[in-house]
């Protein structure tokens, strides 16, 4: 019998869920946006509060687990990229993840090239990181201690939620499958809107285009549940956002290109793009294949080609001026809006109104 083995059925499934969720929350704010992005500073509370978790429901090393991630977003989508269904199978990724963990585990390259940075403390050469089957093993007592012989089936649960949800559906699904907000180079998807199960984790493209954000959400009906954990502590001043991804707000009663113009649209360029795309792109193309047989005889769209393209162009401009930048922006505005194409006009003259807000 165990401390809280009187437990009913609906009981039972609360407690597993609530415990697995910590877990996955430890991932997400701990592994992956603190120390595998530095998106975000942790205090020393839920620093060692999520290591300790992290041992115990996993026995994942923070620097393995890290560097396979760095690699993952460095070579994402090719040969050298650890877990890429795009190059392995989905099936593969999907239900052999945990073991194309453990196989790029064991690579010293990895680990010293992207493993930098990493907690290094006696407790991680001494404990975490030599015995990591000695923090799953107590967690075995722990759940037996507290729940009686039930309690090995959630230690069960445990052992499998993050080698499946992580490594698999997120490695996986989240590479293959979903809708996409941003046009970013890999095939990286997000898997729902509704970031709970995993934590905010299944907003994976919004991550991909803005890696370095401690919020993974960019769309008002996102919800990234690991980013209100985050502000919560943020709250108890037990953690420091570093970064957001920027989004840009649009001022319709603003006329003239300026420098804040130039500085929403060049250093956002996914965002750009992404709206170009929605508001352009799109209903254009529609609108001529009603009209048009053959999709190659539409000037319109051939236009609307061009202007994506000298869109691109913007962004080339590396070495000049921010006053030759300005003009640049300016030109295109003003050439896109003399078009006769309403869609394209529209987006110009909302181009006009581009500031960042954080």
């Amino acid at each position: 019998m165990g401390l809280l083995s009187d437990l009913n059925a609906w009981q039972w499934v609360l407690v597993t869920l609530g415990l697995t969720h910590i877990t996955i929350a430890a991932v997400t704010i701990f592994l992956h946006r603190t120390q595998a992005h530095h998106a975000l500073e942790l205090g020393r509370i839920p620093s060692h509060f999520f290591r300790l978790w992290l041992w115990l429901t996993t026995g994942m090393v923070t620097r393995e687990w890290v560097a396979i991630h760095r690699k993952h977003h460095a070579k994402c989508e090719t040969p050298e990229d650890p877990h890429s269904p795009q190059t392995r199978g989905i099936h593969t990724v999907l239900w052999k993840g945990a073991l194309l963990y453990r196989q790029e585990a064991q690579n010293q390259e990895t680990l010293e090239k992207y493993g930098k940075g990493t907690p290094d403390d006696w407790l991680e050469r001494h404990v975490y990181a030599p015995y990591p089957w000695l923090g799953i093993s107590t967690m075995l007592v722990i759940d037996i201690v507290l729940f009686g012989l039930p309690g090995s089936l959630i230690w069960l649960v445990q052992m499998v939620w993050i080698p499946f949800w992580a490594a698999g559906v997120i490695n996986g699904l989240a590479h293959f499958w979903g809708y996409r907000n941003w046009s970013t180079t890999d095939a990286s998807t997000n898997i729902s809107p509704i970031g709970i199960l995993i934590g905010g984790e299944e907003l994976h493209n919004n991550h991909h285009a803005f890696a370095s954000s401690a919020r993974f959400s960019c769309r008002w009906y996102e919800l990234d549940m690991g980013w209100f954990y985050i502000r919560l502590l943020e709250m108890l001043g037990m953690a420091k956002v570093r970064k957001v991804a920027p989004r840009i707000r649009i001022n319709p009663h603003k006329l003239t290109a300026d420098f804040d113009t130039v500085s929403a649209v060049l250093g956002n360029r996914l965002q750009v793009l992404s709206h170009f795309a929605q508001q352009v792109i799109k209903p254009v193309t529609k609108s001529e294949l009603r009209h048009q047989s053959v999709l190659a005889e539409s000037q319109v769209l051939q236009t609307v080609y061009l202007y994506q393209q000298r869109l691109y162009q913007l962004w080339e401009r590396t070495t000049v001026s921010q006053e030759a930048r300005l003009e640049a922006v300016q030109e295109w505005i003003n050439n896109a809006e003399k078009t006769g194409i309403t869609a394209l006009e529209q987006f110009a003259q909302r181009l006009r109104g581009y500031s960042v807000v954080a």
